[in-house]
């Protein structure tokens, strides 16, 4: 990419939008284009469709959506599925008519089947049912690959799909009923420790196995995709390549916030996909590997709760 490029970041306030700008800003780019919720409702079309036809950025990183833990994504099931293809739909298409050739759309590896073979590959994806907690996200994310990939066929664009392992870091959702596990996991351990309490709860059985990348190796790979002229469509997967039980990622937790107690497992709460990892060795080909390990990531991404805003949504009242 060229450093005076127009870059529009879609979605520049989320956890992966923001760590998108800071790699942007690390290499020297400066003509980044952003717009917040309120300057621009990517859910209207017709918004959508002016903004990018005045702007005429060279690249777009489709970085928006609506996300969630097991719970939001069980429980939330239309606004997941509508406002998630509404979003891809409208940035997609309006980049198409809009000339704009490089845009990169980020997903999820929820795409792929729930019991699929481990690692999972890209070519796995399509190739049996959808983990049910969270299908509606993963089938809104599934349409917005196959309108790059469609585009690309019909029209000759270049656009990618990125698809990560689970992501924490700077500018995660902390909210107890609605955010991913490590960051809830973070949260309950900060908590507990400042009430002196002695138990850690953990949903589900503790035995499911996770990846778990740091959102600033994700924006990297990201901008390494882009400004990689040999890449000019497909689906990469990005990841560590490594996984943990859910048991050992608490207990890693509960060192990086010195919480000095004991795990305690709820079982009446969902454990979702058995395993979930991811084959890396597509993006390993090109040349890119991910650098956090998971207790330094855990680390940064401690201390950035601890400078966020008090009190959190859900704090007990005590």
């Amino acid at each position: 990419m060229d450093k005076n490029a127009k870059i529009y970041v879609a979605g520049h306030r989320g956890m992966v939008g923001s760590a998108i700008v800071r790699s942007l800003q690390a290499k020297g780019y400066k003509n980044i284009v952003t717009r917040t919720r309120q300057e621009l409702d990517l859910l209207n079309q017709s918004a959508v469709d002016a903004f990018v036809r005045t702007e005429k950025p060279d690249y777009l990183f489709l970085a928006a959506a609506k996300v969630g833990g097991i719970h939001a994504n069980n429980v939330y099931r239309a606004d997941f599925i509508y406002q998630n293809l509404m979003i891809e739909t409208n940035l997609i298409h309006a980049a198409h008519r809009a000339e704009v050739n490089r845009l990169l759309f980020i997903g999820s590896s929820c795409i792929y089947p729930r019991d699929c073979a481990q690692p999972i590959k890209e070519e796995y994806l399509l190739t049996g049912p959808l983990e049910p907690t969270n299908e509606p996200y993963a089938i809104a994310k599934i349409a917005g690959i196959k309108l790059c990939e469609s585009y690309n066929r019909q029209y000759g664009r270049q656009y990618v799909s990125v698809m990560p392992t689970n992501l924490y870091g700077p500018n995660d959702n902390y909210d107890l009923n609605n955010s991913h596990v490590l960051p809830a996991l973070l949260r309950k351990a900060h908590e507990a420790k400042q009430r002196n309490e002695v138990k850690l709860q953990v949903w589900g059985s503790g035995r499911p196995m996770r990846e778990f990348l740091y959102v600033d190796d994700m924006a990297n790979a990201c901008t390494f995709l882009m400004e990689n002229e040999v890449v000019t469509d497909g689906l990469y997967n990005v990841g560590t390549g490594v996984d943990v039980t859910i048991s050992d990622l608490a207990r890693t937790i509960m060192c990086a916030v010195d919480f000095r107690g004991d795990i305690v497992f709820d079982a009446s709460r969902p454990d979702g996909t058995p395993r979930k990892l991811l084959d890396v060795s597509r993006m390993k080909r090109l040349g890119w590997e991910a650098r956090t390990d998971l207790r330094t990531g855990i680390e940064r991404a401690y201390r950035d709760f601890c400078n966020k805003s008090q009190p959190l949504p859900n704090t007990p009242v005590r």
